[in-house]
């Protein structure tokens, strides 16, 4: 068998990530125990994403024509990855959040939603907290004010009910 034909179905594959990914970092794992290896892929999986260890050369060959072929300068060494094809945030928060734990695994770069981002601006993407927790954050500011509008109704209500 040749190879381009074993490397055309992994190049393959790394292009449909990349067409329906919003966000794909790349990070250098050298240094993680399997144990950690195991539940830093467990917690991935978990926020739907997709993490993988590609060799570089077909990774640069995956990203080719796609937004992520920005990360090219980046495919050095060891290299993983991580798409999500949902949550523009969850590879950069899920990883950051890992990392605390496993000091050996490093952001390398990363591109969300179309923008390139080195290992400072991943750390400050990590800190955005997910669509659900903003949304729900952005309902409960909402509803507190229509709380406090319906409570001075009540008070109000009351005090001319007594006043009667």
């Amino acid at each position: 068998m040749a190879k381009v034909e074993i490397k055309a179905p992994i190049v393959d594959e790394i292009k449909g990530y990349a067409d329906k990914a919003v966000a794909a970092v790349l990070v250098d794992y050298h240094g993680l125990t399997v144990e950690q290896d195991t539940r830093l892929r467990r917690k991935l999986r978990e926020a739907g994403v997709v993490y993988k260890v590609y060799k570089n050369t077909y990774l640069k060959r995956g990203f080719e024509g796609s937004d992520f072929a920005q990360l090219d300068e980046s495919l050095n060494g060891g290299t993983a990855v991580a798409f999500s094809l949902e949550d523009a945030t969850a590879p950069a928060r899920v990883l950051a959040d890992f990392m605390k734990e496993a000091p050996a695994l490093q952001f390398k770069a990363g591109v969300v939603e179309g923008k390139l981002y080195d290992v400072k601006g991943l750390e400050k993407l990590a800190s955005i907290p997910s669509k659900e927790v903003l949304i729900s954050r952005l309902l409960g500011s909402m509803k507190s004010p229509i709380t406090n509008f319906a409570r001075v109704l009540k008070q109000i209500a009351e005090k001319n009910g007594d006043a009667a």
